[in-house]
């Protein structure tokens, strides 16, 4: 039971270091850059353990990145919904698949994030489409190797020896 609820604090731990990762003042070109740190954990825990993060966990987290970030109250917790619904249908089939397999999936679940949050965002304000938008899809993309092997790294850590 203990270690229950010690996984359960590694999970939300790694998802606090996401969002600090989020805001973190970054040097003037990195913010264009900068991946969603938040989705790409949520992404990894849903399929590592999906009986302990689900579609609340995920709606939960999106409504505090949205008050983190500022964003219109639901819009990352309809996109973080949405991708980790997807990801908890599709958790068997992805464990089984090589990272660079995993990351074409990653890809198509960041770029629908981003264009879904663009969608919304263009709802309230209309605005042009940058090539900067593209840049922390594929950037996400990149890193979901080394995000992997970190948060696998954390997952095992726990078990005993």
């Amino acid at each position: 039971m203990m270690n229950s609820y010690f996984g359960f604090g590694r999970i939300i731990l790694t998802i606090i270091m996401a969002m600090c990762l989020r805001i973190a003042p970054w040097p003037s070109f990195l913010p264009n850059i900068n991946p969603d740190w938040v989705l790409l954990a949520l992404i990894y825990w849903a399929i590592a353990v999906p009986e302990r993060i689900g579609i609340f966990h995920a709606w939960t987290i999106g409504l505090l990145t949205d008050v983190l970030t500022g964003r219109v109250f639901g819009q990352y917790a309809l996109a973080y919904t949405l991708v980790i619904y997807l990801c908890l249908m599709l958790h068997k089939r992805l464990r089984q698949f090589p990272l660079p397999q995993q990351g074409l999936f990653i890809f198509s679940c960041l770029l629908f994030s981003q264009m879904l949050l663009f969608w919304l965002k263009n709802i309230q304000h209309p605005s042009q489409m940058h090539t900067s938008f593209w840049l922390p899809v594929f950037t996400g993309t990149l890193c979901w190797p080394l995000i992997y092997t970190a948060l696998r790294r954390v997952r095992l850590s726990g078990r005993t020896k």
